[in-house]
């Protein structure tokens, strides 16, 4: 099986400017999605897909594939991650060869493992389908409002604000650790979620903590100095 690992590492971020080359225990962000793609055969390229000299530059030093700094028309706030895959996918298909699986690492989440990966390999050799990963959600959506008027209303009339949230089935949310989908079906649909996906649940939070803002950089400093990261 030959699988495409794609790393999408934008430059601008307006959140946590400089994100993707952010120090993290020593090394920037983003080589955390690098090195643990690296322990998997079925991956036969690691193709970091940026528009940043200085990343690419990273990125190549530390065993990533760069082999052309992204477009400017996807290097926009407006720009999907979807838009970005299949340019990266049709270029390296074209140039490099077909292969049987795409795989989106984004770099904001470096604490994922290679248990994991590897799991979700396995699952999408399984199955024949796409691969997300998620996690439970802390809080129920039945108990979630909005506030009109000044007011607050339950989001959802399901009369789940009634219920004890023990007693709610259990929901879950993508925590963009992992995609892995077949590259025909990623041109078809232009989604990772369709036709049909199967969940790759992460039940260890520290796996699932995607990196947005300094307070969630912070934490995942504060996490490796307790020693509670495993690869």
């Amino acid at each position: 099986m030959r699988i495409l690992a794609l790393i999408p590492a934008r430059a601008g971020s307006k959140r946590l400017p400089g994100k993707n080359i952010r120090l993290l225990g020593g090394k920037p962000l983003i080589v955390w999605s690098i090195e643990v793609a690296q322990k998997f055969p079925e991956i036969c390229d690691i193709l970091v897909s940026t528009d940043s000299s200085e990343i690419a530059n990273i990125a190549k030093e530390f065993g990533g594939y760069v082999p052309w700094l992204r477009p400017d028309f996807l290097s926009t706030d407006e720009s999907t991650s979807i838009d970005m895959a299949i340019h990266a996918l049709d270029w390296y298909e074209e140039n490099r060869g077909k292969v049987d699986g795409i795989m989106l690492l984004q770099p904001t989440s470096p604490f994922r493992n290679s248990k994991m990966i590897e799991e979700g390999i396995e699952l999408f050799q399984k199955k024949q389908t796409s691969v997300v990963s998620v996690s439970k959600m802390h809080t129920h959506p039945s108990w979630a409002f909005t506030i009109r008027d000044n007011l607050l209303v339950p989001y959802n009339n399901d009369n789940g604000t009634e219920q004890r949230s023990q007693d709610l089935e259990p929901t879950y949310v993508v925590n963009g650790s992992f995609y892995l989908s077949k590259p025909e079906d990623l041109k078809l649909t232009r989604s990772f979620f369709k036709p049909n996906v199967s969940p790759l649940l992460i039940e260890n939070d520290i796996e699932a903590i995607d990196i947005d803002t300094l307070l969630d950089f912070q934490f995942a400093e504060f996490l490796l100095t307790k020693n509670k990261i495993y690869s």
